[in-house]
């Protein structure tokens, strides 16, 4: 990995490649209980909020796509208005799958020279993560957020250890994930089955996809109970920055 890019002057000259983000929002939150995760209420303002103000006062994006369940989109663009998301040129109805919410917003990006994919479900990331990862991305064209694996992983088959890898390997991965346009177009253009992350399709295409060290706090929020870390997360980085300042 690199050490000490400077990814502000790669990526907010006026002769850089304008820097597109992919907000992706179109889960079910079938595992929340009946709670609708995006606009609960996380330290006093909805989860979705959370994630988009980062890609908002982060000086390196320029434009931002927000793509989320056809039943939210009135939602989304009243909370849009609310709280004043210039960046956001468009919000978007997402697919069936993950890969196809991400296919429709890409296609809503314009002028492009990189783009930004992130989970909507992770309200903890920085604009340091972001601008770390398009530093990060500018040898390979590709990089991803990840964390080392801090617990022994065990391969099971039929209730039995089949393996047991080395967690020296091992990593666990977040978004933001970064690309240049044309690659991650490229990579959406093929035709595969279903994946869980948007560096998959780039590496089928053959291409390197750089890791960089990512947060453990950047959790992505899936049940009632990641509901609640975030809340305390974001509650203590705010009160941090209160005591600082």
């Amino acid at each position: 990995m690199k050490q000490g890019s400077d990814s502000n002057s790669l990526f907010e000259s006026s002769a850089s490649p304008l820097v597109g983000a992919v907000i992706v929002a179109a889960g079910s939150s079938r595992r929340m209980g009946g709670v609708d995760k995006l606009f609960a209420s996380l330290d006093g303002k909805p989860m979705l909020a959370w994630t988009v103000d980062v890609f908002q006062n982060c000086q390196a994006i320029h434009q931002v796509i927000l793509v989320v369940g056809e039943q939210r989109l009135e939602a989304a663009r009243h909370l849009a208005e609310q709280q004043g998301w210039s960046k956001v040129k468009q919000i978007c109805a997402g697919g069936e799958r993950r890969q196809d919410s991400v296919a429709n917003g890409l296609s809503r990006l314009s002028d492009c020279g990189w783009v930004v994919i992130h989970d909507g479900a992770r309200p903890c990331l920085t604009s340091d993560l972001i601008e770390r990862g398009l530093a990060e991305a500018a040898d390979t064209g590709a990089a991803v957020a990840a964390v080392p694996v801090k617990d022994t992983i065990k391969v099971v088959s039929e209730g039995l250890v089949q393996e047991t890898p080395s967690r020296q390997k091992l990593w666990v991965v977040q978004t933001p994930q970064v690309f240049r346009f044309d690659i991650i177009e490229r990579a959406y253009r093929q035709p595969v089955d279903e994946v869980t992350d948007d560096a998959s399709l780039v590496e089928k295409l053959g291409q390197k996809v750089r890791v960089y060290m990512g947060s453990y706090d950047n959790i992505k929020v899936t049940t009632r109970e990641d509901l609640a870390w975030a809340a305390l997360l974001l509650h203590n980085r705010g009160t941090h920055a209160r005591q600082v300042s």
